[in-house]
């Protein structure tokens, strides 16, 4: 039986103005459908992808920031956000979705998917998988 591999996936980009913050997400859900180890991390200008009240009727595109919600569902429970990348935007862990997860480990008790890590962290994280895709 082999092993299963760890999958981060990087989102660097604002969650609209181009099809790399949905298609990752996408990919991740597909990730997960199969059984992968599936973390991501959010750092540049992707940390606003995860930010709470995000409003689209103005350009015409789907809001699909209430799909991070359902990961846990999926059992992908890794969210590691960059602290440097919301200094620098302004944001603080106030300003993030609460996203959430049910530890089959610990009597289904709520936890949260989100982890603040600093930019040393996020280093650490990445070197700690096996697969790292960039969007």
């Amino acid at each position: 039986m082999s092993e299963t591999k760890k999958f981060l996936y990087v989102n660097r980009k604002a969650p609209y103005g181009t099809i790399y913050a949905l298609e990752a997400l996408e990919v991740v859900l597909i990730g997960a459908a199969f059984e992968q180890d599936v973390s991501l991390a959010f750092l540049d200008d992707g940390v606003f992808q995860l930010t709470k009240g995000q409003n689209t009727n103005g350009i015409g595109i789907k809001n699909f920031s209430p799909t991070f919600r359902a990961l846990g569902d999926f059992e992908v429970t890794k969210l590691f956000v960059e602290k440097e990348s919301l200094e620098e935007r302004g944001l603080t862990a106030d300003d993030l979705q609460e996203i959430m997860y049910e530890d089959e480990d610990d009597d289904w008790e709520e936890k949260p998917s989100i982890k603040l890590v600093s930019r040393a962290e996020m280093a650490d994280v990445m070197a700690d998988q096996d697969v790292v895709l960039s969007f």
